[in-house]
């Protein structure tokens, strides 16, 4: 796998991962195009599950944590 898919793929599932009102709106909707844009990174190295895993656990993490600041509970 290349280098910089790990990355790309973090920053885009923290950058879309805030899309909704509430927590699991925001944890699911990261997760779902966390793991769109995995597959398709994923699907450039041979191997699109393994991308899309790792991109679905990358979005709801982005997501969980933008709703947590959107909150004021971190900052």
């Amino acid at each position: 796998m290349n280098k910089l898919t790990y990355p790309v793929l973090l920053a885009a599932a923290l950058t879309i991962g805030g899309c909704g009102t509430t927590t699991g709106q925001r944890a699911g909707s990261g997760a779902l195009m966390g793991a769109a844009g995995g597959g398709l990174i994923g699907s450039l190295s041979g191997d699109a599950g393994k991308g899309a895993l790792i991109g679905a656990g990358a979005g709801a993490l982005g997501g969980y944590l933008f709703d947590q600041h959107q909150k004021g509970n971190i900052d």
